[in-house]
């Protein structure tokens, strides 16, 4: 259960991370790396951990 939390918090923070823009439409550097590093951490968990697919 606690995986799946995980899982779903770590997505949150990814797609918000890699779809984020300023004002003025640029995206930020910082945001795109924490929205990767989300993303990998998600995805790591959800097929390596819950899925048990590697």
């Amino acid at each position: 259960m606690l995986n799946w939390f995980f899982v779903f918090v770590t997505a949150a923070i990814a797609i918000h991370g890699l779809t984020y823009r300023d004002k003025n439409g640029e995206r930020n550097t910082v945001h795109l790396l924490f929205g990767c590093i989300a993303l990998l951490f998600c995805v790591r968990v959800l097929f390596v951990d819950i899925l048990q697919l590697i």
